[in-house]
């Protein structure tokens, strides 16, 4: 906006034209004799009043021009304003249209977050199946191996108990033969057979002669014979095993005669540790 001066108004013809009336007022007065005449007067009057109106004059003008100059200030401060607050429109219309651009690219940052987020859910949905399937698949194959390993735990067993079996047969049959030298040898051999089977476990055990018969821990050679109460062991046809702490087959015995209080006979006995060693021991 441009600086506006105060209008410079030219007082001097006024003033002029006041002294120029004020004279010939004075010249009437002076050419005149008292009293005055109507016309003199009447000239005298409008000199004057003339004289005074010129002296009055460039002042109002200077005050109006004055007053027009302030209100064309205050119009133009006014249509500065008003072009200010169209800056200020075009402002908001620009900041308005950046938010607008700001709130769709939010809208599509939060799709494409809500995108990630949905396929986050199915990936870890989909792992998770994978996770439990490799678990199933996992579990199934360590049982697998289990039975495997247990099938294999009893195959072995069974040929361990087979050979103590073997081993106790003939420390048997070395004692009934009577030889010291063959009974010690059997002897040494079955404790040797022994210890090593102890070493994984398998612990063989025969009943006392005269033990009092245990259901828990003996087996009849005849299943179909019963025993009364107080039946003693006569003679062990076939050790007993624990693997482990625990029963894996109790010992064949025979009681003794309830007559003679003799073991049964030693053929029936034979033939009942013949049958122990062909039966399978399972766990």
């Amino acid at each position: 906006m441009s600086n506006q001066t105060e209008p410079g108004l030219a007082k001097w013809p006024f003033f002029l034209g006041d002294a120029v009336l004020l004279v010939v007022a004075g010249f009437i007065c002076a050419q005149n004799k008292l009293p005055l005449g109507h016309w003199e007067l009447a000239c005298l009057l409008v000199s004057g009043a003339a004289g005074a109106g010129l002296a009055v004059v460039p002042f109002v003008l200077e005050y109006r021009a004055a007053i027009r100059l302030g209100e064309t200030s205050a119009l133009t401060s006014t249509v500065a304003q008003i072009q200010n607050l169209d800056l200020l429109a075009v402002q908001i219309s620009a900041a308005t249209a950046q938010w607008q651009i700001v709130q769709e690219q939010s809208s599509k940052t939060v799709g494409a977050a809500r995108e990630i987020a949905e396929r986050m859910t199915a990936e870890t949905a989909a792992f998770s199946e994978f996770l439990q399937k490799a678990n199933d698949g996992e579990k199934a194959n360590l049982r697998l191996e289990v039975e495997k390993l247990r099938r294999v735990e009893n195959d072995w067993l069974q040929i361990i108990v087979r050979m103590l079996d073997h081993t106790y047969a003939l420390h048997q049959a070395a004692l009934r033969s009577g030889q010291p030298g063959l009974i010690e040898q059997l002897g040494h051999f079955q404790n040797a057979c022994r210890d090593v089977a102890r070493r994984i476990g398998l612990v063989p055990f025969a009943p006392a002669v005269d033990e009092l018969y245990d259901p828990q821990c003996h087996q009849l050679a005849d299943a179909e014979a019963g025993c009364g109460p107080g039946a003693q062991v006569g003679d062990t046809l076939a050790t007993g095993y624990t693997y482990q702490g625990r029963m894996l087959r109790p010992a064949l015995v025979a009681l003794q005669s309830a007559v003679n209080g003799k073991p049964a006979a030693p053929e029936i006995n034979h033939k009942a540790s013949k049958e122990m060693l062909q039966e399978e021991t399972l766990l």
